[in-house]
């Protein structure tokens, strides 16, 4: 049966609107992007045909409210609904209001969505069709006391997981039976909040596995077919970061064997359009079905790159009723594609979501080269949504070819003005480890720990660049016809950089109206300005040159020198006085959000280390612990309330 449609309405944002929009509008269709006020100028309400507000900024006032979405197809007078990914994209019951209301949702059925959408039926399904399965508990007593009865059967380490969602909210790994109360408190909370559901699963915790995944395809016709594997192992808090395809750890004899398995759970629930079927690989090579996302999934790129198949295209032809156009035997996989997400996070600080302004961004634009996103020079990174901003992917005919490729267009990536972890991203690829194609899941926490993480601080060429460049800003802005350069002799200025928390003060010297002498101490150097516009600068350095990337934000500058990027404010004219940082006792929040719990009551006695605080933002739940021990003074916020950076959580009077 055919399904007619002209004009398709993307339920989503950022990256997977514009992915989505690209396609469409290349078959000849008309698209309708949807936008939160936080998103009211955002790239991909101006690439659809036509764009319409949907509410505030939070996800349960816009982009999760099922109403406001079919509303907004009636007002555009979209016939089709493409959901992307997160949001409805795995929502039953907006899919089934869609149908209700005429619309086309591009994506499998109601009834699919609903069997895989909880981990415990998905489960009990696939134990039923004969796919394997990690053992584990899924029943429907949801007491403490199963869950403690059942992972004493099971055996430690297990891992809670929520049973009606993914991306790590409400999963905690439990390595000693002490430790199951508490994880199933946290994960219940956080599950209620990202999912609406606390119904929660135990499995055993396969230890060092690889998370592989099949896409799978099926069309209304009974046709199922998959397109091999994306190796997904790289992650943190059981997010993905890094996917490759296909992955240096199957075999082709491994691979048919996990497509058939793929292709039996889709078939077993009457599937149609694009699922992913993820499975945990052991090291002993036996294989465990894991969850089917009943989606497109982040990675789908890497897919697209090794087959040559537009999978956005596949999913609309599937909609309007047509075959899949190909068979099983016409997938064939032709080289290696590596996909790394760019997230606005801080990876130093255990990968706290970061906000912020996106000041300067650009790509490189080479052969074997993709970048997915939804950003320009500008944008608002807000706490509201999830802290992905970006897809850099890179292809090849070899691993190394991609590897290699992927690393060059992550150096040339500029994300000025944001703290991200593009940097941590090109630790990975370049690690033996990783090069060698052994990466599991427990990679990061082996190989790039918290404490390994930390960014090296600028050089003093580095410093002298930035000093450099704050004084010709602060002549530029002081409306100096020389631009510092006085024929009667050199003119110099002590500069004052304030990076992270560390001052350095630099003499800067004009010595000629494109040259600096810079010095700090008993180190010194001469800076040439070959050329400069109002975002780079092409500079040389004892014989060596060389362009640095720059943006300013009042007295910050955000600069990219080769390996080192950082931010410097030029405190030279500043006041005097004391930082108002608040001291070790004042427990502030690291970013905006939600205020989800507060732990402590004043008059409590603390230890450092202790969670006195939740916070939830960019769809995560954080812990904020203290950092001393003592007693709980005062209380600065309350539950649900909405706090700002740095806002006062908890004052703690430190013994």
């Amino acid at each position: 049966m055919m399904s007619d449609f002209s004009k398709i309405l993307i339920a989503n944002r950022g990256e997977i609107a514009c992915r989505v929009i690209r396609t469409a509008e290349v078959m000849g269709y008309d698209t309708v992007a949807v936008f939160s006020e936080a998103d009211s100028q955002a790239p991909h309400t101006k690439m659809a045909t036509e764009a319409v507000a949907i509410g505030p900024a939070p996800v349960g006032e816009s982009y999760l409210s099922a109403a406001k979405i079919i509303e907004a197809a009636k007002k555009s007078g979209a016939d089709a609904v493409h959901p992307g990914y997160g949001f409805l994209s795995e929502n039953a019951e907006f899919a089934q209001a869609c149908a209700d209301n005429n619309l086309v949702f591009i994506g499998p059925s109601p009834q699919a969505i609903t069997l895989m959408g909880n981990k415990a039926e998905a489960k009990r399904r696939m134990i039923k069709a004969g796919v394997p399965c990690v053992p584990g508990y899924e029943g429907e007593d949801q007491s403490d006391a199963r869950f403690i009865a059942a992972a004493a059967e099971i055996g430690f380490p297990v891992m809670v997981k929520a049973a009606a969602g993914g991306g790590g909210r409400g999963m905690r790994l439990v390595a000693r039976p002490e430790e199951l109360p508490q994880a199933l408190i946290a994960a219940r909370s956080e599950a209620e909040n990202a999912f609406g559901s606390g119904e929660l699963i135990l499995e055993k915790a396969v230890i060092r596995p690889r998370h592989i995944e099949i896409q799978v395809f099926a069309d209304t016709h009974g046709n199922v077919l998959h397109l091999g594997e994306r190796d997904c192992s790289i992650q943190r808090r059981h997010q993905k970061v890094i996917e490759e395809a296909p992955s240096p750890a199957v075999s082709e004899e491994l691979r048919q064997r996990m497509g058939a398995a793929a292709v039996a759970a889709a078939e077993a629930i009457n599937y149609s359009g694009a699922g992913t079927v993820e499975f945990l690989l052991s090291e002993t090579g036996e294989f465990y079905f894991l969850e089917m996302n009943t989606r497109l999934q982040v990675e789908h790129p890497v897919t697209e790159c090794i087959t040559g198949h537009d999978l956005v295209e596949w999913q609309l032809r599937v909609a309007r009723g047509e075959h899949l156009p190909a068979t099983q035997a016409d997938v064939t996989l032709t080289g290696h594609a590596i996909e790394a997400r760019l997230y606005a996070e801080d990876p130093a600080k255990n990968f706290l979501p970061m906000v912020g302004t996106l000041l300067k961004w650009g790509t490189p634009s080479r052969d074997g080269l993709r970048t997915d996103h939804g950003l320009e020079d500008g944008f608002e990174v807000t706490p509201h949504y999830d802290a992905m901003i970006a897809k850099v992917i890179a292809y090849g005919q070899t691993r190394e070819d991609a590897r290699r490729k992927l690393i060059s267009s992550l150096k040339d990536t500029l994300d000025l003005g944001l703290v991200t972890n593009r940097r941590f991203l090109l630790d990975c690829l370049k690690h033996p480890v990783f090069q060698e194609g052994g990466a599991t899941t427990a990679f990061i926490d082996t190989h790039l720990p918290q404490a390994g993480r930390e960014v090296a601080k600028p050089d003093f060429s580095a410093l002298s660049l930035a000093a450099a460049l704050h004084f010709l800003q602060r002549r530029h802005e002081q409306g100096s016809a020389t631009d510092g350069w006085d024929s009667s002799g050199a003119l110099s200025s002590p500069v004052t950089l304030m990076v992270e928390e560390d001052s350095t003060t630099l003499l800067v010297k004009l010595a000629g109206a494109d040259r600096f002498h810079i010095q700090q101490g008993d180190e010194a150097l001469e800076l040439t300005v070959l050329d400069r516009t109002d975002s780079a600068i092409r500079y040389e350095i004892d014989g060596l040159r060389r362009t640095a990337h720059f943006a300013f934000d009042g007295a910050a500058l955000f600069l990219r020198d080769g390996e080192a990027q950082f931010c410097s404010a030029d405190i030279t004219l500043a006041p005097a006085g004391n930082e108002a940082s608040g001291g070790d006792g004042r427990i502030m929040a690291p970013m905006n959000g939600r205020v989800v719990d507060i732990h402590v009551t004043v008059g409590q006695t603390v230890t450092r280390g202790q969670t006195v605080a939740s916070l939830e933002a960019m769809k995560m739940e954080h812990e904020i612990t203290s950092r001393v021990d003592g007693i709980v003074t005062a209380i600065g916020a309350n539950r649900d309330q909405q706090v700002a950076t740095r806002a006062l959580l908890v004052e703690i009077e430190p013994n």
